[in-house]
């Protein structure tokens, strides 16, 4: 049993790493620095005083707005922060207080920020994601259930297999379907999900993907060539596999049986 005083705690860490999320995932593809300066309005450039940044409650006593201009202040913000802070407690209680509940809300972390500014620049920063390989590869040696020669395998595929898919995609078609920054992301969430990782997110990803977008696609009446990040499909994946791979896998190879 977890005391409620950890819980908090935990879920106070994890808004605050959701702040810290906004200014990463806004400044990263601009290539400014996300130390300094500090965080500002967006609309009137007033730096956002201290009790003014406390993660989604400084939003609810504002009432959405900016303290100085009163211009409004996307929803969006505290929803990352609401996320990230989600994702503390999931690390918590799925992996219980230990350093492999610490390295998945990393891992969870770093998902979240890419998957945003995908969804914003259709780009997955290498800034990101090639320090990501060697660091997650470190980081895996935390979690008791993957070996380094499963970490190892799961780099090699989880990007070889996406620059395979590309590769043939494109000699098909004429037309690159997939970026590298796509291929880069899987070869560095293998680096800690391992090789069964890989397999199971190309697959959760790939049916995901096109089921939703068949859906945006048909509501909004557009054609095929209509462009979806697939980032965050992978990401998406990355984080099912990480909580309930290993069950999903017994219960379909159980059916197969």
């Amino acid at each position: 049993m977890i005391p409620l005083s950890v819980t908090l705690a935990v879920l106070f860490y994890g808004l605050c790493v959701g702040s810290f999320l906004n200014v990463c995932i806004y400044r990263v593809p601009l290539s400014r620095s996300i130390v300094r300066p500090g965080s500002a309005c967006p609309s009137c450039g007033t730096a956002i005083r201290w009790y003014d940044n406390i993660p989604v409650v400084s939003y609810l006593i504002l009432l959405g707005r900016c303290r100085a201009c009163k211009a409004r202040v996307s929803i969006r913000y505290p929803a990352i922060e609401a996320l990230t802070g989600g994702a503390a407690l999931v690390s918590l209680y799925a992996f219980g207080p230990s350093a492999s509940a610490l390295v998945h809300f990393l891992f969870y972390s770093v998902l979240i920020t890419l998957t945003f500014i995908d969804i914003d620049h259709r780009i997955i920063p290498d800034v990101i994601s090639l320090p990501g390989i060697p660091l997650f590869f470190l980081l895996s040696l935390a979690v008791p259930t993957l070996s380094w020669q499963d970490a190892a395998l799961g780099i090699l595929i989880g990007g070889g297999s996406l620059w395979l898919i590309a590769w043939l995609y494109e000699r098909a078609t004429g037309k690159a379907g997939m970026g590298g920054g796509d291929v880069k992301l899987l070869g560095m969430m293998g680096a800690f999900i391992g090789w069964e990782g890989v397999l199971f997110t190309v697959f959760f990803s790939s049916l995901t993907g096109s089921v939703i977008g068949l859906s945006i696609m048909l509501a909004q009446r557009g054609t095929m060539k209509m462009a979806i990040p697939y980032g965050p499909f992978l990401a998406a994946g990355g984080v099912v596999y990480t909580l309930f791979g290993a069950r999903l896998i017994g219960w379909y190879f159980g059916l197969l049986g």
